[in-house]
């Protein structure tokens, strides 16, 4: 896996999405992804955002897929990096969540919620609604490892 600048070129032959970094007192607001086998990391935390559609740019996919997924709108989200491997070319981008989480309205996944830095670092989290601990995605705890020591 490798990161890069927002200048760099998008392979063709891998999709491309865009994530948001969503913050709040210190801690990250993630989706626990459907349990559907056929999706990338099912049944983990990730974060929110996704596939690019055909001429988007980045910033703009990411903050229709935010409002999509859980009605919030992002007002001006901050590049952070470019990260690449095998599954997917991702634009991340980071920004506030300035709304109580009880004002969201999840539209998909199974769940959201915070995660904290030390759940960040164990690599999992609990989700109330499913009473139950869920991984992370690799890259998502990769990329919140790498964002935190910023």
């Amino acid at each position: 896996m490798s990161f890069s600048s927002p200048t760099k070129v998008t392979p063709s032959n891998i999709p491309s999405v865009a994530l948001a970094i969503l913050y709040q007192d210190g801690r990250f607001l993630m989706q626990l992804r459907d349990n559907i086998p056929t999706i990338i990391y099912p049944d983990r935390w990730g974060f929110f955002g996704g596939h690019l559609e055909p001429g988007e740019t980045p910033e703009i996919g990411v903050k229709r897929e935010v409002l999509e997924e859980i009605n919030y709108k992002i007002e001006n989200p901050i590049f952070f990096r470019n990260y690449d491997d095998d599954e997917a070319f991702r634009h991340i981008f980071h920004a506030p969540l300035t709304v109580s989480i009880d004002d969201l309205i999840l539209r998909e996944g199974a769940n959201l919620g915070f995660v904290s830095p030390e759940e960040v670092k164990k690599g999992q989290c609990y989700s109330k609604k499913l009473g139950d601990v869920r991984p992370l995605g690799k890259i998502h705890q990769e990329i919140l490892l790498d964002f935190i020591s910023k």
